[in-house]
């Protein structure tokens, strides 16, 4: 492991560090970090608290893992930390802040992309395969579902959750949960359609696609309440997994879910909204 570290790194003799990772210039590992194989660890990072790193991670020059909660309930010395699940991408200068209560951890999930300036906040769940893009800030206590991808410049507020598979447009404001599949956008955040191409590059079969577009016209276009929707997607329509998986999410929801289009109001955000009727 010498060999891989560069000399003015800074690396706890306490850390449990494999074989073969590389640390590079000015970067600090504390005491209770644990990297994986094949990680690589850019210039002027910071690894404190309680740290784990999966095989393969990658750790973007000047990021910040496992720092203190932004968090006034917080107390000095909470035994915490943050997981990174293997192969997950954290680009430059990103920050990922360890759990407020003891032994809890902030989860990064498998083959992640963080992109640069991005922010994981406390206690916080990213699913695997989500993207977050540039500048998103993620607060805490939210869950980011599997394959989400978060648009850049945009704020979750704390405790929300974004579904598997649905996409935020950049420059939002997510007030509300997002449920799995959507495609969401604004100030605040409104549901403009299903996330077609992400879940066409998924792999997700036609039939199953068009079942969770009957599913948003019932959810966004039928003039229903989210209960009475909830009923009736629950009471008419194909009980495939994908929409077993939407009505969990909804049934879930206390505070609330991203509401439809408002009348007149512009796209705003990076999205360019589906048509009601999937094209084949």
């Amino acid at each position: 492991m010498a060999d891989a570290v560069h000399p003015t790194a800074v690396v706890d003799p306490r850390a449990r560090i494999h074989p073969g990772v590389t640390v590079g210039a000015y970067s600090m590992v504390g005491p209770d970090v644990t990297i994986g194989a094949d990680v690589e660890i850019g210039h002027h990072c910071v690894l404190e608290g309680r740290v784990e790193l999966g095989p393969g991670v990658k750790v973007g020059h000047g990021s910040i893992l496992g720092g203190e909660p932004q968090d006034l309930k917080f107390k000095e010395g909470t035994p915490s930390g943050v997981r990174i699940g293997a192969k997950t991408v954290i680009r430059e200068y990103v920050t990922i802040h360890r759990a407020t209560r003891a032994d809890g951890w902030t989860r990064v999930g498998e083959g992640c992309l963080l992109m640069a300036m991005s922010h994981i906040a406390h206690d916080c769940t990213v699913g695997d395969g989500a993207i977050i893009i540039n500048y998103a800030g993620i607060t805490g206590h939210c869950e980011i579902g599997e394959r989400a991808t978060v648009g850049g410049l945009t704020g979750v507020l704390p405790f929300t959750r974004v579904g598997a598979y649905a996409y935020v447009g950049g420059v939002s404001k997510v007030n509300a949960d997002v449920p799995p599949y959507m495609l969401v956008a604004g100030n605040p955040a409104v549901a403009h359609g299903i996330n077609v191409v992400g879940l066409r590059r998924a792999g997700m079969p036609t039939a199953e696609r068009r079942v969770l577009q009957d599913a948003y016209s019932l959810l966004y276009r039928s003039g229903l309440t989210p209960q009475r929707a909830l009923e009736r997607i629950q009471s008419e329509l194909p009980p495939l997994p994908p929409l077993a998986r939407l009505v969990e999410f909804l049934a879930g929801a206390r505070r609330g879910i991203c509401g439809p289009p408002r009348r007149g109001a512009g796209e705003g955000g990076d999205v360019t909204p589906e048509p009601e009727s999937e094209r084949v």
